[in-house]
């Protein structure tokens, strides 16, 4: 398959694809020509990295699961351990969003959204930190 056949075959821009190339997470075969040549095995990892990534998990952490996928020795643990450290950075990110989703309601109901210029949004912005 080439580049555009993979590409439309995994989801994934041929950007991508190169990228993961150029950082080693995938290594298609090339032709006499110099062209990529990939593989079915080729097809199955970007769709695997696809998936990965759309779940949020860094690329750092979808070298990780790629590996452990291809060994036949790998723990499920291991794979599990790689998980929960995903889950709890997106829990945080959640957490974090939470609290910019609630300090900002508040900012929006104090403002009074009219013609004067005191503004309590603007005002929040503008403190100085506290050290």
């Amino acid at each position: 398959m080439n580049i555009g056949e993979v590409a439309d075959r995994s989801g994934l821009p041929a950007k991508t694809i190169r990228y993961y190339e150029d950082i080693g997470l995938i290594k298609p075969l090339r032709d006499v020509n110099g062209y990529r040549a990939f593989r079915q095995s080729d097809l199955h990892k970007l769709a695997f990295l696809g998936r990965a990534r759309k779940l949020g998990f860094s690329i750092e952490d979808c070298r990780n699961l790629l590996h452990l996928y291809e060994d036949d020795t790998r723990t499920s643990a291991e794979v599990k351990e790689i998980a929960k450290g995903h889950l709890a950075e997106i829990e945080e990110r959640i957490s974090d969003l939470v609290e910019m989703r609630n300090t900002l309601s508040t900012l929006v109901r104090c403002c009074a959204g009219d013609d004067r210029p005191d503004c309590p949004i603007l005002e929040s912005l503008a403190e100085t930190p506290e050290n």
